[in-house]
């Protein structure tokens, strides 16, 4: 099967959707730049959000630097080439939404926090935004559906890259001079798109919501040898997000005797990895055939020519 990347490898295959919301995000950064006061009222300034508190959900999509809207439109197509042909465009953008709006409430929390923990007014008028959070929710997004696919040269598993990409982020943290400009809208972005899959997200196919699949348990993004200390902890958390509906899932069970509801175990999640794995196999085939037909009509165009 081909790997993560084989995606990429047309520009026919961005979405509709996501070349729109490319054009916000490119649309957002050239407004800033003409006009750089924008950014007092469209970023998240932990001090002036309330009353504008707006810019809990305009911030994700503000891009301040060119290197930023950059990366930004890349992830976004290329991730979205993946994601949306799988989770339809209405669930695609409830994702961004949801992710972006609770990354924004995270970061402004966490500022309001280290502010009051050391008396540093940077944390409440530095204008924070962009759209790292999603970025990150794409990458667990992609560990979701298609956790064992690799990356060419490098060999890594689409369910590390969530893991690595934050690792790389702390590690590098550490010698820029304003980490947080950029690393809570990561870990935030990564932690709260993982609470939404796990626990929220409807699944069409059954009445039940959420991944509860061991392989995309909390425990799932770190190494083998944590996921023992992890684990306790985790389904403390688990009990407390989603205790009446797995208590509930369970009577159900427990009445239907052998023959428990679809979706209420692992296997259902396993199901729809196979569905998301031979989606984007059969996308890549259908772009590889298009690529071959536009090749061989340029060719007999030039022959023509000639």
């Amino acid at each position: 099967m081909s790997s993560l990347s084989g995606g990429t490898g047309s520009l026919a295959g961005f979405t509709r959707l996501c070349k729109g919301m490319a054009v916000v995000l490119v649309g957002g950064h050239i407004v800033v730049q003409i006009l750089p006061a924008a950014v007092n009222y469209l970023a998240l300034i932990p001090a002036r959000t309330i009353p504008f508190a707006w810019n809990l959900i305009t911030a994700g999509y503000i891009e301040q630097t060119v290197y930023g809207v950059v990366i930004s439109t890349i992830g976004l197509l290329f991730m979205g080439k993946i994601l949306e042909p799988i989770w339809g465009a209405k669930e695609f953008v409830k994702f961004i939404f949801i992710v972006n709006i609770l990354t924004s409430l995270c970061v402004f929390v966490t500022a309001i926090a280290l502010y009051y923990i050391r008396m540093e007014e940077n944390y409440l008028y530095m204008p924070l935004s962009g759209f790292y959070g999603v970025l990150s929710g794409f990458l667990v997004g992609i560990k979701q559906i298609l956790p064992d696919h690799e990356l060419p040269l490098v060999r890594i598993k689409a369910k590390w890259l969530p893991s690595i990409i934050l690792l790389l982020s702390v590690i590098v943290s550490f010698f820029i001079p304003e980490p947080t400009a950029y690393l809570p809208m990561l870990i935030f972005g990564t932690y709260t798109s993982w609470i939404y899959l796990r626990f929220l997200q409807r699944r069409p196919e059954t009445k039940f919501m959420g991944d509860p699949s061991d392989d995309f348990s909390f425990s799932s993004f770190f190494p083998e040898l944590l996921r023992p200390i992890i684990d306790p902890f985790a389904s403390i958390f688990a009990r407390l997000c989603c205790g009446k509906r797995q208590t509930s899932s369970e009577a159900q069970d427990y009445e239907l005797g052998d023959n428990p509801l679809l979706g209420s175990d692992p296997i259902e999640a396993s199901r729809r990895r196979e569905r998301g794995a031979r989606a984007l196999e059969e996308r890549l085939a259908a772009e590889r055939l298009a690529a071959a037909q536009t090749a061989q009509e340029s060719g007999k165009d030039a022959t023509e020519s000639v």
